[in-house]
């Protein structure tokens, strides 16, 4: 008799686990198109030319269509992958933080090897005398977009960590919405200085878009963790393994596969984790700009 109830038991167990398996593979979404966008750190036309080619490249290694969608700002990108209008997105590390407590289950998939030791630059004109960040004080600066993690959060927290309060010293400051933006405003004289994501400014200056006499760098911040594909948490998991797949086995010794690293400006991706991303949260808190 015990060893009945034992299996009746037991049966009952393996029926809710199964039913808890069919349920989890339930909830995991397996779309019949694949929404991505980016942060809007450049201007449109340059992300168009940057993440189409992505798009062609990944409905082709997933099998299904991949439409890449231009998002007017980044707390846009946040709120569409938590309303699952968007399934994919190019995040800072700040926006990964701010899309990850907003949804509760956004995984970071995989980051340019550079995204794991980034920098911001600060810039300046020859003729306003700023050598130093002290020399800051009393002058006009731009930041890049206020969710920005190397445009605004890691130049604001470095800058507070070496003594230096945005509100208290400088003259004035304002928000430029993009790193190339922010280096135009330098170069035009709209600003004394600015922050901007390192891989815009040797893209700018590489280019010639900016004119290397008329605006220097003289501050790198340190290292810190920066950009990241997300995904949405509840998209299928074979999928989402797939997408990471797709990034990771990118060849740059492959002139096709070169051709479309070139584009974000790297030679590898890599995977990450989500406790990779703590000491952003944490600077994020420190420089009071996480809510």
């Amino acid at each position: 008799m015990h060893h009945r109830r034992t299996s009746i038991w037991l049966s009952s167990v393996v029926a809710i686990v199964a039913s808890f398996g069919l349920l989890s593979h339930a909830w995991s979404e397996m779309p019949k198109e694949l929404r991505v966008s980016a942060i809007p750190d450049e201007n449109p036309t340059e992300l168009m030319r940057i993440y189409t080619p992505f798009a062609e490249y990944l409905s082709k290694e997933l099998g299904i269509p991949v439409r890449y969608f231009n998002v007017v700002d980044y707390a846009a990108t946040v709120e569409a992958l938590a309303a699952k209008k968007l399934d994919m997105v190019w995040y800072g590390g700040f926006t990964f933080v701010q899309a990850r407590k907003r949804t509760g289950n956004a995984i970071p998939l995989v980051s340019r090897e550079e995204d794991l030791r980034f920098h911001s630059k600060f810039i300046t004109r020859p003729e306003t005398g700023i050598k130093t960040l002290a020399d800051l004080k009393g002058k006009s600066f731009s930041f890049g977009s206020v969710s920005s993690t190397s445009g605004h959060l890691m130049p604001r927290y470095f800058l507070l960590q070496n003594g230096i309060d945005p509100e208290r010293d400088f003259a004035t400051f304002s928000f430029s919405g993009a790193h190339d933006a922010t280096a135009l405003w330098v170069e035009s004289g709209k600003v004394d200085a600015g922050a901007l994501n390192e891989a815009v400014w040797d893209k700018l200056v590489q280019a010639r878009k900016i004119d290397p006499n008329k605006v220097q760098a003289f501050w790198t911040t340190p290292p810190y963790v920066d950009y990241v594909w997300t995904v949405r948490g509840d998209l299928d998991s074979a999928l989402v393994e797939k997408i990471a797949a797709a990034f990771t086995k990118l060849n740059y010794g492959n002139p096709a596969d070169k051709a479309l690293m070139n584009l974000q400006r790297t030679k590898r991706y890599v995977r990450v984790k989500p406790d990779q991303f703590k000491s952003v949260e944490e600077a994020a808190g420190a420089a009071g700009l996480l809510k």
